[in-house]
């Protein structure tokens, strides 16, 4: 009897080969196969919601190939991802081969290893048609929202922006973080610090109270204050007034879900979401990790008897106290799924170094480490606070010491601060050094991957499998920005879009009922909704919505415009607005005398709200025309869309990333136009001449371009074969290449077209 197995992957359908007989034949779908149509919304409104799938073009090959084979078996296995989104893929792929959904055999596994798959095969099941239909109700419910909300963007604020329940709502959390730091008045602070030394040994301390008061964060305000302080205490001798000890135990971290999981690898590995997804991915398909979308703790009994077996033998008895058990303490999670985890735990980090590649390995390291430390008892510590006293002034010193490293064996070991012996009484004389330091209050930082995810988290917005394409839709879509340390701020389209939302489509951007959508969701997969009553109670109101504020919104009401100031040159104002093409500042109005006022686009890390008249008037100078060549020509500085530059006659050579294009110098832009108009034009000097063009009588040259040597005889160009070095084309070969050239028809060119 043969058995065809389908899955999503052709990584995933390698690996499974490797465990089955010669009966069964493996197959990858590459993902889904059939979606809503991409040009056209695919969803009747007016008759339950009905959706219209089609096979995607790029997918029907892989259709047919599938269909083929499933001709020439006796049993088919539906094994797509034991998620939503898998179980909906399954459904797809049955109803695309003619299968029986009420029959179809379908099976899951948590990881891909012999045992697991053996396990599936034998305890196959139908479809689940509440997942098929939870996930249904969000892919239908976002599609409406993303094809009714968007067009009203585009006419409203810029074309090519999207709206999405999930995405709209991160990027509120961003545009209010920004606004909260915006809004944020920063205090001078100053902390005093000083170090004592005992029979050789120097440790510090921090001021902890003056008197009997004890020092908070903003008490000493400025240097005067701090100054008084450090004369007050440089020439006292200090005494021991007080020393405790305190026992504490630290307890280990829990097992990954998909969300601890990226919010790890961004803060120890510096990964994004979306790169710690994709190496996951390819963990889990070579069958080394368990599968990475899941919001469940728990482990399997199976792996946490072995991890037990696997401490005592390589720790001891004292590192294997007993299976540590973590519930799911988020509503609706699956505890029947596992957390993210190493299928062995004998296959230590070390020992798939050489099999893995290099970021792949930092995150199973990453990822063994955490589920081994789970299931290890507490680290213990004794922490040691020591209160030192002189003229009046308490310092405190700190320290630890790690009595049991318990967890800390595998993961985040503890940096101890060692403190000498002391006596209550002991006299310590004179501090070695008194250091006071300025410090200033600072707003809350910008949202990370790892932090904005959290947030998402901790509303019960979006679910493991939408975090990822989350950030991405909105970094690739213009509304989110990282900043030079990799953190997230919006960009003004951003702030305009978020507060349009908010004002007349308030249910889009609420975290409350983002939420409830999703709770919605849940109870669909339960089967505690009907999916179709879900959709109508959410797409009655929104539909009706649309249809108004597209009627009653104009362009002006969205758009928002500021008065920066006054040009000192002209006495007009200068204004900051939004355009078609991003926000752009202008010096007045456009009149019959004036109708092209002079304006100038924002850098990147620019917001219309924060922009002041200095700000502008830097925008507005360009064109520099800096002074005069040798040979007469102007050397002028300007930006353009690849950024600045310096022109000079024909010859145009970028500026250096490092130089500011507003503040360079005549003789920092000469030194650096001549030296590159050199090197531009040594690249752009011909490799051979050879002679003249018999058709165009034009020179017949062999020159070195972007994209490799080619010929030309100025108005058509023929690339030089590869595997010829370009010095050796003769000149019968060159007049061959443009032959032919000028006879192949000429290809489509396949960029975007530019809006008028």
């Amino acid at each position: 009897m043969t058995k065809l197995l389908i899955v999503e992957s052709p990584t995933k359908a390698k690996t499974i080969t490797k465990f089955l007989g010669r009966d069964y034949k493996v197959m990858s779908s590459f993902g889904h196969i059939r979606d809503l149509p991409k040009k056209k919304t695919g969803v009747d409104v007016n008759n339950g919601f009905e959706p219209t799938y089609e096979v995607s073009p790029d997918k029907k090959a892989k259709v047919k190939e599938l269909k083929d084979a499933a001709k020439k078996v006796d049993e088919i296995y539906l094994a797509t991802d034991e998620d939503r989104e898998g179980e909906a893929i399954a459904w797809h792929i049955a109803a695309v081969l003619g299968m029986d959904d009420k029959t179809a055999k379908r099976i899951t596994f948590h990881e891909i290893t012999k045992s697991a798959i053996e396990h599936a095969l034998t305890n196959s099941r139908t479809i689940d048609h509440k997942l098929v239909d939870a996930q249904q109700a969000r892919r239908i419910l976002d599609r409406l929202v993303g094809y009714e909300l968007s067009p009203l963007l585009w006419r409203k604020v810029a074309r090519g922006l999207s709206a999405g329940r999930v995405q709209s709502v991160a990027v509120r959390l961003v545009v209010e973080r920004e606004r909260e730091r915006l809004a944020f008045k920063s205090e001078e602070y100053w902390s005093i610090e000083a170090d004592f030394k005992q029979t050789g040994a120097v440790f510090p301390g921090k001021l902890f109270a003056i008197g009997d008061k004890k020092v908070d964060k903003l008490d000493i305000k400025n240097e005067a204050a701090a100054k008084a302080i450090v004369e007050a205490v440089s020439d006292a001798d200090f005494v021991v007034k007080d020393i405790e000890t305190k026992e504490a135990s630290r307890k280990p971290p829990t097992p990954l879900t998909t969300s601890s999981l990226q919010q790890e690898a961004y803060n120890r590995l510096g990964m994004s979401a979306k790169q710690t997804m994709t190496l996951a991915q390819r963990l889990y398909e070579t069958g080394q990790i368990t599968y990475m979308r899941t919001d469940s703790m728990n482990l399997a009994e199976q792996f946490t008897t072995a991890t037990q077996a696997y401490l005592k033998a390589n720790f001891g008895s004292e590192y294997a106290t007993g299976t540590v058990v973590y519930k799911t303490g988020k509503k609706g999670a699956q505890e029947a799924h596992e957390a993210i985890r190493p299928t062995d735990v004998t296959a230590e980090p070390e020992s798939l170094k050489a099999t893995l590649e290099p970021g792949e390995w930092k995150l199973y390291n990453l990822i063994w480490s955490r589920t081994v430390a789970s299931q290890m008892p507490n680290a213990k510590m004794r922490r040691t606070a020591i209160d030192l006293e002189g003229n009046q002034h308490t310092f405190r010193a700190n320290g630890s010491t790690l009595v049991f490293p318990g967890f800390m064996k595998v993961w985040q070991a503890a940096e101890d601060k060692i403190l000498p012996e002391l006596k209550i009484g002991e006299t310590l004389g004179k501090p070695v050094e008194v250091r006071p330091e300025q410090h200033f209050t600072e707003p809350a930082a910008r949202y990370s991957d790892a932090t904005l995810i959290k947030a998402l988290e901790e509303y019960g917005i979006g679910r493991p499998s939408t975090y990822a394409p989350t950030l991405t839709t909105v970094i690739d879509r213009g509304y989110v920005i990282r900043d030079d340390n990799k953190k997230l701020f919006p960009s003004d389209t951003a702030f305009i879009v978020t507060d349009l939302l908010k004002e007349h489509f308030p249910n889009i951007v609420d975290y409350d009922f983002t939420a409830n959508m999703e709770k919605q969701f849940d109870g669909i997969a339960e089967g505690e909704h009907e999916w179709r009553k879900v959709m109508a109670d959410f797409y009655t109101p929104f539909h009706e919505l649309i249809v108004s504020k597209g009627a009653d919104l104009s362009r002006a009401d969205v758009m928002k415009e500021r008065e920066l100031g006054t040009d000192p040159k002209t006495g007009l104002k200068i204004i900051v607005r939004t355009g078609r093409f991003g926000p752009y500042v202008q010096v007045g109005e456009a009149t019959d005398e004036n109708p092209k006022p002079p304006r100038a686009s924002l850098n990147k890390n620019q917001l219309m709200d924060t922009l002041t008249v200095a700000d502008a008037l830097k925008l507005l100078i360009f064109p520099r025309t800096l002074g005069k060549l040798e040979n007469g020509d102007d050397l002028i500085v300007n930006k353009g869309p690849f950024g600045p530059y310096m022109k000079s006659g024909a010859v145009n050579v970028t500026l250096p990333p490092d130089i500011d294009p507003s503040e360079v110098t005549f003789d920092q832009a000469k030194n650096l136009f001549v030296e590159g108009a050199e090197k531009k034009k040594q690249m752009m000097a011909p490799l051979l001449e050879l002679g003249e063009d018999p058709e165009t009588k034009t020179p017949l040259l062999v020159k070195s371009g972007r994209y490799g040597a080619y010929v030309t005889d100025g108005k058509t160009n023929a690339t030089v074969p590869k595997d010829q070095d370009p010095t050796t084309v003769t000149r019968e070969q060159a007049i061959d290449m443009l032959i032919k050239k000028r006879k192949s028809p000429k290809r489509a060119w396949k960029g975007k077209k530019k809006e008028a």
